[in-house]
Order: structure tokens, then C-alpha cells, then sequence
């Protein structure tokens, strides 16, 4: 196995908690490390001067020439509906989410499943920034440089079988810090979301732990969060704790609640209206009241990419 699960991790080897609180400190060594040869990123990560992130080689899709909405517009209008309906109580209310130790547990149709330790997995990962569009179904939007790792390079080295059709995420559960879990309010919780195989392998998907070359805020779905540029925002699940390999469809939570205006699919399309408003433009996070709103592009501008995944199925469907 090229991850250790937490069984097979020799009691010695085992990080000790209180080294999880210095998780910044952490990945700075690691990167340091990987300058220096060990998966071949840039020896300028080693350069204490910069940001742990800065000089992060660029995602293979990188949209370079993007202009990233300001860093605060983005940490300060977030969809986390575990804390709060709005988009601002939820900045100040995820501080108190306990991320330290934080492990994903990863099941199902693999030939290798345990409990990783974050650390353990990031040392194993190769980290660039990607700048992506991000679309809400709300009809917002945003661009922020994510860093993160491929979501396909970890499933693979957990081997999924022959009969892995589907990827299945769990967010994490604490009622104790999460006011609308406590609650039992709206959806049915731990949220869930997922993906199919062929998805969740292709290059653009990632699992992001920073942003604005930083480590990823709480209210921006520390410590690890899903990103999948060309399909609504709520298809990329937050704070994940849990990975499952299925054979069929999961039920993911919006679609158990309003099934008739959340697919499971829920690409971005401007030809297919949510029941109760237009897709077909979007207001730019960040942007004056003057600044017109854009137009939404299919697939959120990467049809070139992904397009052929769903070459046999009927885009005027909502899905």
C-alpha cells in the first residue's frame, strides 16, 4: 500500500495528537521535503521567505488567466448550512469545528480500505494550485486558486475493484459545534454527496486543503473538501470523514430533499432552469452593483474536459 491505514501503522510511527494542532508546520516540512526530490515539486516550496504554498506548480487545468475573487468575498460568503441558513454567521461559527486529529475513513468496493490519518495521506500526494470557476445553484459565482491533490491519484492507490461504480463522500458529524445538526433542521445529516467513478477519476476533480496559498478556512470546508469545478457547488462536500466505493447510486442529501430540483448529476447547464429561477447568468462574487452579471457557460466553461462523460445522456434534462 502506498498509504498506511491506521492498523497497519506501527504504535511508534503513530503522529502524536498534540502534533496535529501544528498542521501548517506539518505541511510546510512536507513540502519542504518534496522540494528536495522526494515527488518532484519545485525546490522554491523550500523557501521558508514565501508562503508554504507559494510557487505551487499549476493543475494541468489551471485556468491561469482567471482573475480569483478577492480572498475575503470568498471566506466571508459560504454555504454551510450545518452552522447557518446565511451565508456570513457560518465565517465565525465553523471556528469553533475541531479539526485536529482529522482521519477518512475509506470502504467499500477497494481492495485496501482502513482509516487514513490526513497527514498520512497528504505526504503520499503531490499538491498544485488550480484556479477554477466555482458556480453556486443559486446563480453566484466565484473563482478561487484552490490547492489540492487529485482525487483519482488517492482513490487508486486504495485500488478500487472491477464493480466500484460510484464514489460516495460523508461530511463530518458534530452536533456539539454544528447548531443545525443539533437541530435536526432541514436536511438529513451527515450532509452527503457523490460521484460517479469515471467523474471522480477525471483530472479536474480534486480534494483541496488551502486556498489563497493557505491552509483552508473552516468555514471553506477545512481540513479537506471536495472540488468539482463543472458541476453546482453543493456536489463539493466539505470537512470530508468518509470515503465509500458503491456499486449503485447514493442517496445524497439534497437530492433526498427536493428531488425534483437537485440531481444527482447537477452539472452546470444555462439551457436547464432550476424550477424556480434561471441558470442562464450568474452575479460575480466580488463585484460592484454596477458590474453586469455573467453569462453561465456549460459545464461551467469545461465542457472541453469533461464533455464526453456524458455523451450519451440528454443534457436538456436537469440533472
Amino acid at each position: 500500500m502506498i498509504i498506511k491505514s491506521k492498523k497497519e501503522i506501527p504504535a511508534s510511527e503513530i503522529t502524536d495528537p498534540l502534533i496535529f494542532k501544528e498542521r501548517r508546520n506539518i505541511i510546510k516540512a512536507m513540502l519542504a521535503t518534496m522540494a528536495a526530490g522526494a515527488v518532484g515539486i519545485s525546490p522554491a516550496l523550500a523557501d521558508d521567505n514565501n508562503s508554504a504554498w507559494a510557487n505551487l506548480p499549476k493543475g494541468d487545468f489551471s485556468a491561469d488567466l482567471l482573475t480569483p475573487t478577492p480572498a475575503e468575498s470568498v471566506k466571508n460568503y459560504t454555504n454551510y448550512y450545518e452552522f447557518a441558513l446565511n451565508k456570513k454567521d457560518s465565517a465565525k461559527l465553523a471556528q469553533n469545528l475541531r479539526t485536529d486529529p482529522w482521519s477518512v475513513e475509506i470502504s467499500g468496493e477497494v481492495e485496501n480500505p482502513g482509516n487514513y490519518y490526513l497527514e498520512d495521506i497528504l505526504r503520499q500526494q503531490t499538491l498544485q494550485e488550480h484556479v477554477y470557476r466555482f458556480r453556486c445553484v443559486e446563480g453566484w459565482s466565484m473563482v478561487v486558486p484552490w490547492v489540492g491533490f487529485s482525487l483519482g491519484h488517492l482513490l487508486k492507490t486504495v485500488k478500487p475493484l472491477s464493480t466500484a461504480r460510484f464514489v460516495k463522500f460523508t461530511s463530518v458529524y458534530q452536533p456539539e459545534i454544528m447548531p443545525r445538526q443539533r437541530n435536526n433542521a432541514m436536511l438529513e445529516w451527515p450532509y452527503v454527496e457523490g460521484l460517479r467513478i469515471d467523474e471522480a477519476m477525471h483530472p479536474l476533480a480534486i480534494l483541496a486543503v488551502g486556498m489563497y496559498g493557505d491552509i483552508l478556512p473552516k468555514q471553506n470546508g477545512a481540513p479537506l473538501r471536495l472540488v468539482v469545478p463543472w458541476k453546482y457547488g453543493f456536489k463539493s462536500i466539505k470537512a470530508i470523514v468518509k470515503i465509500e466505493l458503491l456499486r449503485k447510486p447514493p442517496l445524497t442529501s439534497w437530492s433526498q430533499f427536493a428531488p425534483s430540483e437537485y440531481g444527482f448529476y447537477s452539472n452546470v447547464n444555462p439551457a436547464v432552469a432550476h424550477p424556480r429561477w434561471s441558470q442562464r447568468s450568474e452575479r460575480q462574487l466580488g463585484s460592484s452593483f454596477f458590474t453586469p452579471r455573467r453569462k453561465t457557460e456549460l459545464f461551467n466553461g469545461y465542457g472541453e474536459q469533461v464533455a464526453s462523460l456524458y455523451s450519451d445522456m440528454n443534457l436538456r434534462h436537469f440533472f
